[in-house]
């Protein structure tokens, strides 16, 4: 057949073939149903892997997809003093928390919050940063430590705001404030650094951790155990109920060796000046008071100080952000002589008959540059009680020399001078014991006589910080045994119906050569508060209580040879003002160290304030 087409030529068309196109048909239908018969084996595959083989593995993801674990915290240990007075405790407090999807426009909600409730700048800003850490359906804190007048005001309010809550919680309080804060520390809000130092699986709905003192040093024993609640949950992770419970461990209670009796005498006496006071109980170490001087309110750390407030304590007259008692380091001025006329003893330089002549100043061979004594003219001559009771210079002087700086610093090492004493406490100065090696290999220098003069009297690089000066007069009260000072005196753990007394401190009984050579600087000590002539007969207790001492004057700035310190001296000029002392003199139960900075006199200022803190220890009947 042809066909004529548009040009004028004529096509041929093709017949079909049928029999080819159901060849071709057939191929392609049964490669589609190979395709299909391999897609249904493998489902079958998956579906035997899933519902058989795997079953048991899927079944429990399906039930942690159902029941989600929730951290409980628990409540932290409450802290007492010895005689069961708490001074860190935890009271009822209400925080206002907020659910970001119930209430819509978060930032809206907030403004309209603000005018009933003050939320400071602070505050927000910590909200939205914890915000990011949470989901939308979780409660986050707005605000901590709600007033009444707060709460009252949101109760009438409540009903417009949806997703806003009221919460109680137990929230941290010292009634003691700053009374205690260079001990007790302070909790704050938990962050990564914190998580850091701990078991970060325990602190899980805890917001809350020791920040520094005894908070700090023991937060494994305060914070407890967390407990664990199973919550059954949507698909979305809301809670439909609790199918179970595992209580909490609340933290121990810790009883400090402190008594807030002489910690308070301590406290007035320093009135209004800077400065530290350590006592110790020389028969165990315990720590019976330590103060440091100004100080600052703990309870706004708690739940967070606003930048104004917190830049106003460290920018405060006195630094009350340092804690003088085991940081601060002092030159130990003649609070040192009682140790070295004991070295001198025991090392054979010096016996108790030997006399020495003081004129007031004291050369040394080929110097024209005099080393003075604190008395114009002198004392004239001096036996060993009578150094110690009038605190002569020149005796030590030519003391110090006869011993050398080498043989100073191995005895004065026994009584713990140079190192830290180990307290419970972070932070702890070592201080300086100076010797021609620490010269050495600190300044790169040699060790020169006069250092040595000067050394004798406590001064020159000699450092120490209050608690080595109480514990070093506690050693010397008890006849040689050095302990390492103690806060914690007993713990009571959760469900326990008694306190622990906790193992006992560290002890270092050191070598003595001589009893009746303690005995001589024990009786020095004495007249220095009964003698005739003693620097601090002013504090002498009424009979028959008798106590021992010995006064200390730091220089702070450097004088001229025939210069004196007066009422006129700048005040950040004059001489640190120091006591140490122990009573009762026959049987010692508390020893102390004081420190006024920039008091003049130890014996005018230090050493009253020595005084009140045994008077108000022993008035207790111990």
């Amino acid at each position: 057949m042809k066909i004529r087409g548009f040009s004028g030529r004529q096509a041929a068309l093709p017949l079909k073939d049928h029999m080819l196109e159901g060849r071709q048909y057939g191929r392609r239908a049964l490669t589609a149903y190979a395709i299909l018969a391999g897609a249904v084996l493998l489902l079958a595959v998956r579906y035997f892997y899933l519902q058989v083989a795997s079953y048991e593995e899927f079944a429990t993801r399906s039930v942690n997809n159902q029941v989600r674990v929730v951290p409980v915290a628990p409540n932290r240990g409450v802290i007492y003093d010895r005689r069961g007075r708490p001074v860190a405790e935890n009271l009822p407090a209400y925080r206002l928390e907020l659910v970001p999807e119930k209430v819509g426009d978060v930032e809206e909600t907030i403004a309209a919050l603000g005018r009933i409730i003050e939320l400071p700048p602070d505050a927000l800003e910590t909200f939205q940063a914890q915000r990011k850490r949470y989901r939308d359906f979780d409660s986050v804190p707005l605000k901590f430590n709600l007033s009444e007048v707060e709460v009252a005001r949101f109760a009438v309010d409540r009903h417009r705001y949806d997703g806003i809550e009221v919460v109680p919680y137990l929230a941290r309080h010292y009634p003691y404030g700053e009374l205690l804060t260079h001990v007790l520390g302070y909790v704050g809000r938990l962050d990564a650094d914190d998580l850091a130092r701990v078991d970060s699986g325990n602190y899980r709905g805890t917001t809350h951790i020791g920040k520094d003192g005894i908070e700090r040093y023991y937060e494994g024993l305060l914070h407890g155990t967390s407990g664990l609640e199973k919550i059954e949950t949507n698909a979305q992770g809301r809670t439909l109920q609790v199918l179970g419970r595992d209580d909490p461990v609340h933290g121990d209670d810790l009883i400090l060796s402190l008594d807030m009796q002489v910690q308070q005498a301590a406290w007035e006496a320093l009135g209004d000046r800077p400065g530290a006071v350590v006592a110790i109980d020389p028969s165990d170490g315990s720590v019976l008071a330590m103060v440091s001087k100004p100080a600052f309110d703990p309870n706004p750390f708690v739940h967070g100080i606003s930048r104004e407030a917190y830049r106003a304590v460290v920018s405060a007259p006195g630094r009350p952000l340092f804690n003088r008692a085991i940081l601060g380091g002092y030159e130990p001025g003649s609070t040192m002589k009682p140790y070295i006329a004991l070295a001198g003893l025991e090392l054979g330089a010096i016996t108790v008959d030997d006399r020495v002549f003081s004129t007031g100043r004291f050369y040394l061979p080929g110097l024209n540059k005099p080393f003075r004594d604190w008395k114009k003219g002198g004392h004239g001559w001096v036996n060993i009680y009578g150094a110690i009771e009038q605190s002569v210079n020149t005796y030590f002087y030519q003391l110090a020399l006869k011993l050398g700086i080498d043989r100073m610093h191995d005895n004065l090492a026994r009584f713990g001078f140079g190192t830290r004493s180990g307290v419970d406490l972070l932070g702890e100065n070592a201080g300086v014991l100076p010797s021609t090696n620490w010269k050495r290999g600190y300044l790169g220098q040699p060790w020169y006589p006069g250092e040595t003069v000067i050394a004798g009297i406590g001064q020159g690089f000699n450092v120490a910080t209050p608690l080595q000066m109480a514990n070093a007069v506690a050693t010397l009260a008890n006849g040689g045994t050095r302990f390492e000072p103690r806060l914690l005196f007993a713990r009571k753990p959760a469900g326990d119906a008694h306190a622990r007394r906790v193992a006992a401190p560290k002890t270092e009984r050191m070598p003595i050569v001589e009893p009746a050579n303690w005995a001589i600087v024990h009786e020095g000590m004495r007249l220095v508060v009964h003698g005739d002539r003693g620097t601090a007969r002013a504090v002498r207790p009424e009979p028959p209580l008798q106590m021992a001492g010995k006064s200390g004057t730091a220089q702070v700035a450097a004088q001229a040879v025939d210069e004196d310190m007066d009422e006129n001296t700048a005040t950040h000029l004059r001489h640190h003002a120091l006591f140490i002392a122990y009573a009762p003199y026959e049987r010692p139960s508390i020893a102390v160290a004081t420190v006024v900075e920039h008091g003049g006199g130890g014996s005018r200022h230090a050493a009253p304030v020595a005084r009140a803190v045994i008077d108000a220890w022993l008035e207790q009947g111990q």
